[in-house]
């Protein structure tokens, strides 16, 4: 028999870095779900990109067991980390912090195709120039998509 789902948790916590405190402690304590079992789960299956911020959906379920699944680091972190920034423009219309090229463009799209929401490549790579661009960088070159 099937367990029935009591409800959905979405967080982002660092990879190998989950422990009780804020923001995981309340968000799960609250729902009655051990905190410890999910923090060693998710620290042993996240040890390799540690370090990371990873999205994650934690299924809850009525007889307060759970099921979680890791998502891909978000655009935004990883235009960051590819453009060596700490942060965003403050005025990204005005002010452009860095550049990135079509081919960078193309590896992060790559590797966020699951969770994104469109069919195609080429509409994931102008989904992540759309990060980039209101982050204040800059897309250099032509876009490489078919014309």
């Amino acid at each position: 028999m099937a367990k029935e789902v009591a409800g959905l948790i979405k967080l982002q916590i660092k990879g190998g870095a989950a422990n009780p405190s804020p923001p995981v402690g309340p968000a799960l304590g609250s729902k009655g779900i051990n905190i410890m079992e999910f923090c060693k789960q998710f620290n042993a299956r996240t040890q390799d990109k540690a370090g990371k911020v990873l999205p994650v959906v934690i299924t809850y379920y009525t007889d307060k067991s759970f099921d979680f699944v890791i998502k891909t680091p978000p655009v935004a972190i990883q235009l960051l980390e590819i453009t060596k920034q700490k942060s965003g423009s403050a005025e990204p219309n005005r002010k452009k912090i860095a550049e990135v090229t079509w081919e960078q463009v193309k590896a992060i799209a790559a590797d966020k195709m699951a969770d994104l929401n469109c069919f195609t490549l080429e509409a994931a790579m102008t989904m992540v120039a759309g990060t980039a661009r209101s982050m204040g960088i800059t897309v250099k070159g032509e876009f490489p998509g078919n014309n």
